[in-house]
């Protein structure tokens, strides 16, 4: 059985294009082009995002939001909480981004 994912709705055309490059048996990782500190740099900040400690909620939204929530991250081939969690962390960010 084959676990791998596959993508259906892509963004753009560029991000297809990508998207079957790297799914091509002919593709080769090519050297990074970073240095090493700063892989290092964006390794830890990776690292320190993934770890980072969830809190669990509890929210109450209609009924209505919520099976449009859960339909498009169906459509986005996500779990409909990822894709809660997604939009709330980019309206926190854009926020922020505005306020500072």
């Amino acid at each position: 059985m084959d676990t791998k994912p596959t993508v259906t709705n892509y963004i753009d055309d560029e991000e297809k294009k990508l998207i079957e490059a790297i799914e091509n048996e002919a593709y080769q990782i090519k050297e990074s082009f970073l240095s090493p500190t700063r892989l290092s740099e964006l390794q830890s900040v990776a690292r320190a995002t993934i770890n980072e400690e969830r809190a669990p909620i509890s929210l109450r939204i209609p009924k209505t939001d919520l099976s449009r929530l859960k339909a498009k991250a169906m459509r986005e081939g996500v779990p409909y909480q990822t894709l809660i969690n997604s939009i709330l962390h980019k309206a926190v960010n854009t926020v922020e981004k505005v306020n500072n």
